[in-house]
């Protein structure tokens, strides 16, 4: 976890460079030492060869994990 913070310590401006966004995710997948989904890798990959979170973001809709569509309100 100690490497995780040392190369983890300058957030800034990964929102402004996806592929060092999803460097970033990548290896904090790796650390974590978790199975991710099959939508993170997805994800990662996407990042990693430039696209914005933006454009992820439209391109695969569902990928919040909330069912916007499922009708069921209060």
């Amino acid at each position: 976890m100690d490497s995780m913070a040392n190369d983890f310590s300058g957030f800034e401006g990964l929102e402004d460079d996806p592929k060092a966004m999803g460097q970033m995710m990548r290896k904090m997948g790796k650390e974590m030492g978790e199975e991710v989904p099959p939508e993170f890798d997805e994800v990662v990959d996407r990042l990693e060869s430039g696209q914005s979170p933006e454009d992820i973001e439209k391109a695969i809709p569902d990928l919040g994990g909330t069912d916007a569509d499922s009708g069921d309100e209060e």
